[in-house]
């Protein structure tokens, strides 16, 4: 394989385990619960047209140069509000929709990080 291929797939394997967790989620979502994974899923489509939402995330995956940190802190993000939720501190949300908006941010992040480093690539 071409050395800069090899390395520009190891700089993405994040964004590869990203985007395969979202399907994994999605497959056994539909084996164990599919009312449930149905409703995210549905949410998360909706939530594409919130142009807000798919801006951040771009840019966030676009400019930010450690992806770690965009990851882990939407991960962390989302536990935190997920616990405030439970608390009754935000009575407005759910945690499904939470979810779609972190599957949303992550999955925009993680594509808009992978075009950074496919840039590089040169034939």
């Amino acid at each position: 394989m071409n050395d800069q291929l090899i390395n520009i797939l190891s700089k993405a394997k994040l964004n590869f385990a990203i985007l395969a967790c979202i399907l994994l989620i999605a497959v056994v979502g539909k084996v164990v619960e599919p009312e449930l994974t149905n409703r995210i899923f549905v949410t998360a489509d909706q939530l594409v047209s919130e142009l807000f939402l798919i801006f951040a995330a771009i840019t966030l995956g676009a400019f930010i140069p450690n992806f770690k940190l965009v990851a882990f802190g939407s991960i962390a993000a989302f536990i935190g509000a997920a616990v405030l939720i439970h608390l009754g501190v935000f009575t407005y949300l759910t945690t499904e929709y939470l979810f779609a908006v972190l599957i949303v941010v992550l999955g925009f992040a993680s594509i808009a990080n992978l075009y950074r480093h496919y840039r590089e690539f040169r034939f």
